[in-house]
């Protein structure tokens, strides 16, 4: 067990109550008596009032006025700590500087020798992330602020390819970071249905007076997941789909925005999915013909025979063309 796990568990045995030799201590941390003397050292300097008495009564306590017990981490959790602010920050989170705030308060508390470990454990990841505008981390907060005390916002929102932003009024219940990008999950009075829109695409929010009452329970993840379920083009029957490939090219598949939700099996050189026929001829053959030779349709057959016809159809649309 590493020290600092050491010390929080011999600080929970004190705060029992009971008054425990060192050697017990030792025997049931597995460390050696002089290792004990070394931990209650630390802890007095830590703040906890640590009594050690000598006699026959005597033995190690906490002094009944102790309340709080100093934070201990280990090395890989302070990493985890950073690192989790990093891809935040990444991500653009609305509340990173109110995160690194508490993430100063945790290194405020901590000893010399966990500093250490925090700055040459967490020198070896960055993460890279577009630049976003301040706005967007302004939108995000009023949306948060929006979906908790349940007010209808009036949003400017540019559809992709649209050359102006149209007005609608919208009730956010909740905000969700997907493939790189945030989205506000909301009903919109405008469609008289729940709508997705991205948050960036929003070039101007509004509050008004008008209130209401989010669904119980409500999850945006579930939300999209269910999203993608409808989406299918019928109910129609069932296929699977094998496709083989390089590692790095099946990863490139099955990030796809559609096809991740019916993945239902992957190893290094094959990925199968799970989907329903009309939907597999209407969008695959032409997103798989994109990866050219770098995958191979193992099945279905009818999927493979499609994909031939549309590059059979391209190749002779630029053999007949004159120029």
């Amino acid at each position: 067990m590493a020290k600092w796990d050491n010390m929080l568990s011999m600080l929970w045995m004190l705060r029992s109550g009971r008054k425990l030799t060192a050697a017990q201590i030792a025997d049931d941390l597995e460390i050696s008596v002089r290792t004990v003397y070394r931990y209650i050292d630390a802890l007095c300097a830590s703040g906890v009032p640590v009594v050690a008495e000598s006699g026959h009564d005597g033995g190690i306590r906490i002094l009944d006025s102790f309340k709080e017990a100093p934070l201990f981490f280990n090395a890989v959790e302070l990493k985890a700590l950073v690192d989790a602010f990093k891809f935040a920050q990444g991500a653009g989170y609305p509340y990173t500087e109110e995160l690194e705030g508490a993430l100063k308060k945790v290194e405020n508390g901590l000893h010399e020798e966990q500093r250490c470990d925090l700055s040459s454990q967490t020198s070896g990841v960055d993460v890279i992330s577009p630049v976003r505008p301040p706005s967007g981390i302004l939108l995000l907060r009023d949306l948060e602020q929006a979906a908790k005390e349940g007010r209808t916002v009036c949003i400017a929102y540019r559809k992709e390819n649209a050359g102006q932003a149209g007005e609608r009024k919208v009730d956010p219940y909740g905000l969700a970071y997907d493939r790189n990008e945030w989205y506000v999950v909301a009903f919109c009075h405008q469609s008289q249905a729940m709508r997705t829109f991205r948050v960036d695409r929003i070039a101007r929010l509004e509050p008004t007076e008008a209130r209401f009452e989010k669904p119980e329970r409500f999850s945006a993840s579930a939300f999209f997941r269910d999203q993608s379920k409808r989406e299918r083009e019928a109910d129609g029957p069932l296929t699977v789909i094998r496709i083989a490939g390089e590692p790095d090219t099946l990863n490139a598949v099955c990030r796809h925005w559609h096809l991740r939700h019916y993945l239902t099996e992957r190893t290094d050189r094959e990925a199968r999915f799970l989907l329903d026929v009309p939907t597999m001829n209407k969008y695959l053959p032409v997103y798989l013909m994109t990866f050219g030779t770098a995958i191979h349709i193992r099945e279905p057959l009818e999927l493979k025979r499609q994909i031939q016809e549309t590059a059979c159809k391209i190749a002779k649309h630029y053999d007949d063309d004159p120029d």
